[in-house]
């Protein structure tokens, strides 16, 4: 924090006070052990280290079934797919759907959700038409008695039965050559009229892919490691898989679909996180049995109407997305997209434009936190960045073909306007390593291009794209890993840190308190270019620092003039003994917010969701993010009677050192409800945050306001 005199100015205003804090504050919590203030840095080394280890392909060759080209003499997509097979493998009417099971902490610490989804296999109505066949491992514990986590076992379901077919040497779940052996395996011996293969999991969208092996070091596989496995089972096929799916959290990606489209008719996956309960296999297995002879599309509107009722029973239905793909209309698709990419970049070269780019960009719908305290997924709602940036290109034949390849969608409240697919863009925490990967997942040479461009940092006119395209201007990529060749050290500009001291951002007027008490400030045309959003944080001042309460939006502006103020009325969140929740934006929309609040419960670090609208605020549960690995968590977990929660704060020396704070610790009761109530009696310190479309941002100095006694809250300014 900065230095800080006190000029005066009086505003008067109600005290609510509900559930006040404590008025001595030395007593609020006790700090733990210093907190490395490299931690920020030292997450986003590891979450990059971590991701090109698990997208580095294993022994298995870099096999791929399909290869996309662009010569910039017309600059049209060409996408090249090895033959797309269609002579049934099995009887008529017959299903094999082959399940990849990598039952991590999801099944040996989370009530066994991959033993409950095998049960609801053999919950399902019996025929001799259709069988479930999986593969274990991945996992400490099986809850499963006969289920043996030190070895790889095969098993069938099939008329109620559970059957083991074979048990062999324990391997790495996150292996492509591992997933190879089992797809080879199972088509040799359980061939059928349609098959599908499921991705059973953890998921993390399109950068760490799916499958974490909490046997071997979490090692994923990646996107590249899934299309060099299926191309290589593809070879011994005379067909394509009916679908291909993820029971996984975010995987319903564009890049996702690319890969896959070579080998699958369909694709199944959420665009967002899911449940822990994920998919209902008992009404998978019953449709199967009364329509044996039903496509991938049918059966995929029955996957994703009985996965928004598990949704609703684990009351995640709000947050719900479920989509159907047809793959044999994404390539129409990719060349759209990469047309309307083409504008849009073209577009953002020249001045100005770019910000207002990255601004829609950032508007879109997003899943998976990328925020502060859970991290970043880095995944944007395909149709809401098209729609977003309609100023600067055609949408009409992109949108066409988009809304084309979704056969069927479900979405719940929050992503009403959710498209199908998302698609990877650099919200945050994106280093060489994600922008390496990306490189060889991308589908658009001009896409790849905006994200290189924002990515880089370089302002408009000295940006050129020359280092993806050959010496004849040809762009090409095959879905394979060239992560450790020399043309990707190019990406190695990425992990320069941010400084929080953008030069991009600079004023017309400075950020200041007008006589009116209004703290605001004015951005120059330069300043206007290059900011692409702007919210304030909130600081509260005790004995030896200051305590972040949080994240705000409460910030009116206007985009046109450049003008933006504040329009904190006061209130915050709290828990039911008054101490103030650390408070983050997870999620918001036309008629919500949700926030997130770091926490201790019972001993384990994790995010309370809060869901704030008109009507009042609710609590969503509780849920851990994203984990250094990339993984995305899938359960929402209520509170319950007796449940210790102890707030976690980022504290503030008066040298800006930074530590973790705790609160103190509260039980929760039965109908105990987060308040919303005005802030106690203290002075607190409000600051603009002002983000830049290059990734890093500008703090503006702080504003303090005083709430006395009387309620009244009093303003200053700063040296």
């Amino acid at each position: 924090m900065k230095k800080i005199i006190a000029l005066l100015l009086s505003l008067s205003l109600l005290l609510v006070l509900t559930g006040c804090l404590e008025d001595d504050y030395e007593d609020y919590g006790e700090y733990e052990e210093e907190y490395d203030e490299e931690y920020d840095k030292e997450y986003e080394e590891e979450l990059d280290r971590q991701t090109l280890e698990n997208n580095n392909t294993d022994n298995a060759e870099l096999a791929s079934g399909f290869e996309i080209s662009l010569n910039t003499s017309d600059n049209k997509l060409n996408i090249t797919r090895s033959e797309k097979k269609a002579t049934a493998m099995g009887d008529k009417d017959t299903w094999t759907i082959f399940i990849y099971l990598c039952g991590t902490d999801l099944e040996s610490d989370s009530g066994g959700a991959a033993t409950s989804d095998i049960e609801q296999m053999m919950d399902a109505k019996g025929s001799d038409n259709v069988r479930f066949v999986f593969q274990t491992g991945g996992t400490e514990e099986w809850q499963m008695s006969d289920f043996d986590s030190n070895y790889a076992e095969r098993y069938v379901v099939q008329n109620g039965e559970l059957e083991l077919v074979e048990s062999a040497e324990l391997n790495n779940m996150g292996s492509a050559s591992n997933l190879t052996e089992f797809l080879t395996w199972g088509i040799e011996n359980y061939p059928a009229d349609k098959m599908g293969l499921v991705f059973w999991d953890h998921g993390s969208g399109s950068i760490n892919g799916v499958c974490f092996d909490e046997l071997f070091s979490s090692d994923s596989l990646s996107l590249t490691e899934i299309n060099s496995s299926l191309s290589t089972v593809y070879d011994g096929m005379t067909d394509q898989f009916e679908f291909i799916g993820f029971d996984a959290c975010l995987m319903g990606t564009a890049e996702t679909a690319n890969m896959l489209a070579t080998y699958s008719r369909y694709m199944y996956g959420s665009e967002e996180t899911e449940p822990g309960s994920g998919w209902d296999y008992t009404s998978i297995g019953n449709y199967l049995a009364d329509n044996p002879s039903c496509d991938g599309a049918a059966l995929g509107k029955e996957l994703a109407d009985s996965f928004y009722n598990e949704c609703a029973e684990a009351e995640m239905e709000n947050e719900c997305t479920f989509s159907i793909i047809d793959l044999s209309k994404f390539d129409e698709f990719a060349v759209a997209f990469n047309d309307f990419s083409k504008e849009l970049y073209d577009a953002g070269l020249e001045a100005g434009n770019l910000s207002s780019v990255v601004r829609g960009i950032k508007s879109a719908d997003n899943f998976g936190g990328n925020n502060k305290s859970e991290g970043y997924t880095n995944m944007v709602d395909l149709g809401g960045i098209i729609n977003a940036c309609s100023d600067y290109a055609d949408t009409s034949a992109v949108n066409a073909a988009l809304s084309n390849c979704v056969a069927y969608m479900i979405n719940g409240s929050d992503h009403t306007d959710a498209s199908g697919l998302s698609i990877y863009y650099p919200l945050g925490a994106s280093g060489s390593s994600t922008l390496k990967i990306f490189n060889d997942i991308c589908f658009s040479p001009y896409y790849l291009s905006i994200v290189d461009m924002v990515s880089k940092g370089f302002t408009n006119e000295l940006y050129s794209n020359d280092e993806f395209f050959d010496d004849e201007g040809t762009w090409t990529n095959d879905g394979t890993d060239t992560s450790d060749s020399e043309e990707s050290e190019y990406f190695d500009y990425a992990d320069q840190e941010t400084t929080g001291e953008s030069q991009l951002i600079t004023f017309e007027i400075e950020p200041a308190i007008d006589e009116d008490g209004v703290f605001s400030f004015k951005l120059d045309a330069d300043g206007l270019n290059y900011a692409t959003d702007v919210s304030a944080y909130i600081y509260m001042e005790d004995e030896d620092g200051f305590l972040e309460l949080g994240e705000t939006l409460d910030v009116n502006g206007d985009w046109e003039t450049g003008e933006f103020y504040d329009n904190f009325d006061g209130y915050w969140l709290s828990l039911p003994d008054g101490q103030l929740l650390p408070t983050y934006v997870a999620d918001y929309g036309e008629d919500f917010t949700i926030y997130t609040s770091p926490i201790n419960l019972n001993g384990e670090e994790t995010n309370l969701r809060i869901r704030q609208t008109d009507s009042g605020t609710t609590i969503e549960g509780t849920w851990e993010g994203i984990d250094e690995n990339g993984a995305a968590a899938k359960n929402v977990i209520p509170l319950e009677a007796g449940d210790e929660i102890t707030p976690m704060y980022y504290h503030y020396d008066d040298n800006d050192n930074e530590e973790i704070y705790e609160g103190e610790t509260y039980v929760w009761n039965a109908g105990d409800d987060i308040i919303y109530a005005y802030l106690p009696e203290a002075d607190y310190y409000y600051g603009f945050y002002i983000g830049d479309l290059y990734g890093d941002y500008y703090t503006t100095d702080y504003a303090i306001f005083g709430i006395d006694e009387n309620g009244d809250m009093v303003f200053y300014t700063e040296e």
